[in-house]
C-alpha cells in the first residue's frame, strides 16, 4: 500500500491520526498543494478527484476519502477499533463522524475556500475551477460557531463524541478545531465539556501528527 498525503492539509491528517492511534505504518508519498501537484500528472491520472489522502491498495484499488480509507484500515487492522465493533455501534459512530464532518470540518472549509485569497478560483476541491461566494463563507462562519456550541453540549453527555471511548468521530472532531484556527475561529473558554474533551484527546500520541 501506499499513501498519499500532505502534511499542511486537514483532511490527509485524519488518517494520519487513526494510523497512529491504531500503530499502523504505511509508505508515504508526499504531494505538494502549494505549488499544484494534485493538479499535474501523474497524480491527477492516479486520482481525478486531484484531492488528497488517497491510499493506493496493492491490487491498485485507489480510496481517496478519509473515511473510506478509515473503514477500510479498520478492517483489514482490527486491533484499537475506532469505526464500531457490532452493527449498532458502527450505526452510532457513523452518525457521529457524520455530524463532525459535515457540521465541523465542512463548514469550516466553505468558509476558509470561498474567503483567502489562496482559494480564488478553487472555492471547492477538485480540478474544476469554481469561483468563491462571501455569503458562503459568512455562512460558514455561522456553521462553524454553532458546531462548537453543539459539541460542547454533545461532550456534556458522553466522554467522547460517540459515547464512552475515543472513535474517529473524536479524530473528526479534533482535526476540524485544529483547523478552524486557519479562519481564526475557537470554542470559548467556558465550554467546558468541550476543553475538556480537546485537552484528553490533545494528550493522546496520536494527536502529534
Amino acid at each position: 500500500m501506499k499513501f498519499y498525503d500532505c502534511l499542511m492539509a486537514p483532511s490527509p491528517r485524519r488518517v494520519r491520526m487513526f494510523m497512529a492511534e491504531k500503530g499502523i505504518q504505511i509508505e508515504s508519498v508526499l504531494i505538494d498543494l502549494g505549488v499544484g501537484e494534485h493538479l499535474k500528472s501523474p497524480f491527477i491520472e492516479l486520482n481525478p478527484k486531484a484531492s488528497v489522502p488517497v491510499l493506493l491498495l496493492d491490487n491498485g484499488t485507489m480510496l481517496n476519502e478519509s473515511m473510506a480509507i478509515s473503514v477500510y484500515l479498520d478492517s483489514v487492522f482490527p486491533d484499537k477499533n475506532l469505526t464500531g465493533i457490532d452493527p449498532i455501534e458502527r450505526a452510532v459512530i457513523a452518525i457521529a463522524q457524520h455530524d463532525m464532518d459535515f457540521n465541523g470540518f465542512q463548514a469550516i472549509a466553505e468558509c476558509l475556500r470561498n474567503s483567502a485569497r489562496g482559494f480564488i478560483g478553487r472555492a471547492l476541491v477538485g480540478p474544476i475551477g469554481y469561483n468563491q461566494i462571501p455569503d458562503l463563507a459568512e455562512r460558514g462562519r455561522s456553521r462553524i460557531k454553532l458546531f462548537f456550541k453543539d459539541l460542547n453540549e454533545r461532550l456534556a453527555k458522553s466522554e467522547y463524541v460517540a459515547g464512552d471511548r475515543f472513535t474517529v468521530a473524536d479524530i473528526t472532531a479534533y482535526v476540524s478545531l485544529e483547523f478552524a484556527r486557519i479562519v481564526k475561529e475557537k470554542p470559548s473558554e467556558d465550554a467546558q465539556h468541550l476543553q475538556r474533551w480537546r485537552n484528553a484527546v490533545a494528550l493522546r500520541n496520536c494527536s502529534k501528527v
